[in-house]
């Protein structure tokens, strides 16, 4: 099921999101509805907090792969990038933030098994650093220099939400 996005201004964003304690069917259900909700909307990744939901559980899309993260903690960061970002939940801008390189992050994948993600980089690296911000109740507008440097219109980066938004609009019969 697609569930609405909030947007900036609703308190659920500026929330700490709590700990999940037991992967159970509804966190199934949450996960399949949050992967179906990011495919739609489209975008790279989407967190519990952006449908309403204050539990620590984010879903990355990123080169066909699809990426779940119960109770994520960034447990390693090298380097420092700038970055292009833009965020479902602060629709039609997108402003120049400085990210980690590469992180390496531990979390519960779907099944509630532990998994490690070591030295993810690119997009992977972003998406994750984007995620894990909102399950703190940050959003990437927290990291811009200031609201002069938000750009209203879409990210400069994301040719694969393109490809597949493109990809989506084939797949449909005229």
């Amino acid at each position: 099921m697609i569930r609405p996005i909030l947007v900036v201004g609703n308190p659920v964003l500026r929330q700490k999101a709590k700990r999940i304690s037991q992967v159970d069917k509804p966190i199934q259900r949450l996960i399949d509805d949050m992967i179906e909700t990011m495919r739609a909307a489209p975008g790279v990744g989407l967190a519990a907090p952006q449908v309403g939901v204050p539990l620590r559980l984010a879903v990355i899309e990123v080169d066909e792969k699809v990426t779940v993260l119960i109770n994520p903690e960034i447990i390693k960061t090298i380097g420092e990038t700038e970055l292009d970002e833009g965020c479902l939940s602060v629709p039609g801008f997108w402003g120049q933030v400085t990210r980690a390189e590469r992180v390496s992050v531990k979390a519960l994948d779907r099944n509630g098994k532990e998994q490690r993600i070591r030295d993810a980089e690119g997009l992977f690296a972003q998406a994750l650093q984007h995620e894990i911000d909102h399950l703190d109740g940050k959003l990437y507008i927290d990291r811009v220099d200031s609201a002069e440097h938000l750009q209203r219109s879409e990210p400069l980066r994301k040719p694969e939400v393109e490809a597949r938004r493109r990809a989506q609009e084939e797949a449909e019969p005229a």
